[in-house]
């Protein structure tokens, strides 16, 4: 039940938010794409006004001392605006999940049974630094039938701004409201709170940040929360890997981009591999600008910094990685269990039973089997845009598609029966 009106800012475009809501429930898919088409169009025909409303962000960033990680969270290029386009039409190419059938049958009195896809209604996002999540969570949203709420950080206000914008002008001019995306103000962190409060106006929030933010809302809101994780990320190489693939996944895992969740934090490498593979991989590793943590064998090697207990939960976000060596795979995976945030594993090896112990004993939202952690990601498995990758272990784990952003009702039709 939605309390009495308000001047509450936040809660007036909640309000508006939900008013929303209802039209765009009831949209049909080519009208959902046509605006997701539109938005990714003007996206690059307005790439000009976004990338100058980001670099504006980035050097408030690099001014303030903001680490490097996070500036490269912050910044937005032409290839990543091109990026954050394509997801659009990616979502838009998908089918719509509003109105899917999850199960359905006649029952033995003739009722017709059927349980069907539809939206939450208002989804409240709260989230840190990438501007690119802007699109993706409104993409998302908007295709499931959802109207969103953004608030994402302080630190990239003005670029969210500008990519709001040019959304709710692309939704308009598609036939809908432009109260589908909004953008709540950043300028305190009241905003937060009362997004958690509003219960009744918000059907669903999700954070999607740092530790802190995650905790603060998971343990504070009265609103139902879909909890994003933290990823320190784990890869292990197998004493039956192929020695030649796990060095190029540990390197993609690594570098190809540190300052995502999906990168990894920490390799575990079986002993029997200690004199061959391990001194070749860290050497690669610092070749391409990684700082080494190593427990006392791989702190032996050349330039590797020695491991604290801190470095075996700590996601890096950077050019760091923490390095151990194990006896066993049963050592391997007790050492994910107790220093995992349950977000994504990968195990290197050609040994199929080993590969299903690992699977099968590792209990994060994503388990790789000889490929790197980076493709825990929604496009990358086919979804389109992703809103989130969730850790928690409700209906919605892993990387969050159009799916995971709707509930069910069921739908019982009958002719005048009676109980």
């Amino acid at each position: 039940m939605i309390d009495a009106p308000t001047t509450d800012p936040v809660l007036v475009l909640a309000d508006r938010a939900r008013a929303a809501s209802h039209g765009l429930a009831q949209a049909t898919r080519a009208t959902k794409d046509a605006a997701l088409h539109a938005m990714a169009d003007a996206l690059l025909e307005r790439a000009a006004q976004v990338l100058e409303a980001n670099a504006d962000d980035v050097r408030r960033a690099e001014r303030d001392g903001t680490p490097a990680g996070i500036v490269d969270r912050l910044r937005l290029t032409p290839e990543r605006l091109e990026a954050m386009a394509q997801g659009l039409r990616d979502v838009a190419g998908l089918p719509d999940p509003v109105g899917e059938v999850v199960r359905g049958s006649t029952l033995a009195n003739g009722l017709e049974m059927r349980q069907v896809r539809v939206p939450f209604g208002v989804v409240a996002m709260v989230y840190e630094a990438r501007p690119n999540v802007t699109a993706d969570a409104a993409g998302i949203c908007l295709k499931s039938g959802n109207a969103v709420l953004l608030r994402g950080s302080s630190s990239a206000a003005a670029s969210n701004a500008a990519i709001v914008e040019v959304l709710r002008d692309s939704a308009a001019g598609a036939g809908l409201d432009p109260d589908v995306v909004q953008m709540v103000p950043a300028d305190s962190r009241e905003s937060v709170t009362t997004l958690m409060r509003a219960r009744g106006r918000v059907d669903v929030l999700i954070p999607r940040g740092g530790a802190g933010l995650i905790r603060s809302v998971v343990e504070g809101s009265t609103v139902p929360v879909i909890e994003t994780g933290v990823g320190n990320c784990h890869v292990y190489v197998d004493r039956a890997a192929d020695l030649d693939k796990a060095f190029a996944v540990v390197l993609n895992a690594k570098t190809h981009r540190p300052s995502v969740c999906n990168a990894a934090e920490t390799l575990l490498v079986h002993a029997d591999l200690a004199e061959t593979f391990l001194p070749r991989v860290v050497a690669a590793l610092q070749e391409a600008g990684v700082t080494v943590h190593g427990d006392p064998t791989t702190a032996a090697l050349p330039g590797v910094v020695p491991a604290t207990e801190d470095d075996w939960d700590t996601e890096y976000l950077s050019l760091d990685i923490a390095v151990g060596v194990v006896d066993s795979i049963d050592a391997a995976i007790d050492h994910v269990r107790r220093h995992s945030s349950a977000h994504s594993e990968a195990i290197l090896t050609e040994d199929q039973s080993a590969a299903r112990r690992f699977v099968a004993a590792v209990d994060s939202a994503a388990v790789l089997v000889n490929a790197s952690t980076r493709f825990t990601d929604g496009g990358e498995l086919g979804f389109g845009a992703e809103i989130g990758i969730s850790t928690q272990k409700l209906h919605a784990r892993g990387p969050m598609g159009l799916p995971e952003m709707t509930s069910t009702k069921y739908v019982v039709t009958g002719d005048g029966h009676v109980r």
